[in-house]
């Protein structure tokens, strides 16, 4: 909980290192920060002290960073600080100051990156053979001939191209001899004036 974090703004120093461990992808590299205040004597920006940080990176981090990154890149490391210190036998103590990496990217202040997300799928080839659409059309039913063997009978209105199903006859053309019902015949009835008329005479 009590950790502390930073953000080191710098480049590349050295190439990445990659290893495949037991636990996991680990790479690391060093990372050059260097100091710049403004000279008035020269009257222009002045390199100053340089610091030196070794950047671990683990897991998926590691296999990005190791595609990603070479030698002089500025890039943003932003992780836990932690500081070391060995002695060996025979030898000087030395310090060192690490970064447990949790996030890794180039200074676009300084120039321009291009983004390609990782485990994304390839899109499919142009020209990949599709798959043919199924035959929706229903087979002609058949029935038995006089020698026995089915052969398909024929629709019993077959379609016509010129007017296709569910459109209206053309003008002047006479309805079909089944769609004219029978009228029924009713008698006509006689005024009764008329049959007056008829009666007197």
């Amino acid at each position: 909980m009590n950790e502390t974090m930073v953000c080191a703004v710098g480049n590349v120093a050295t190439q990445p290192v990659f290893r495949e461990l037991a636990s996991g992808a680990s790479a690391r590299f060093r990372l050059a920060v260097t100091a710049r205040y403004w000279d008035r004597e020269k009257s222009a920006w002045t390199d100053g002290h340089t610091n030196f940080f070794t950047v671990w990176s683990n897991r998926q981090l590691a296999s990005n960073a190791m595609a990603s990154l070479n030698v002089g890149d500025p890039v943003v490391v932003q992780g836990r600080l932690k500081v070391r210190t060995e002695s060996r036998e025979g030898q000087q103590g030395w310090t060192s100051a690490d970064i447990d990496a949790v996030a890794i990217g180039h200074d676009l202040a300084r120039g321009t990156s291009a983004f390609r997300r990782s485990g994304r799928p390839e899109p499919a080839a142009a020209g990949a053979p599709t798959r043919p659409e199924p035959d929706w059309e229903t087979p002609a039913a058949s029935s038995p001939g006089p020698d026995g063997a089915a052969h398909p009978t024929e629709p019993a209105h077959p379609a016509d191209p010129a007017h296709p199903a569910g459109s209206p006859p053309p003008a002047g053309s006479a309805p079909p001899a089944d769609s004219v019902k029978s009228r029924p015949q009713t008698r006509r009835r006689r005024e009764p004036a008329a049959a007056a008329m008829a009666a007197a005479t």
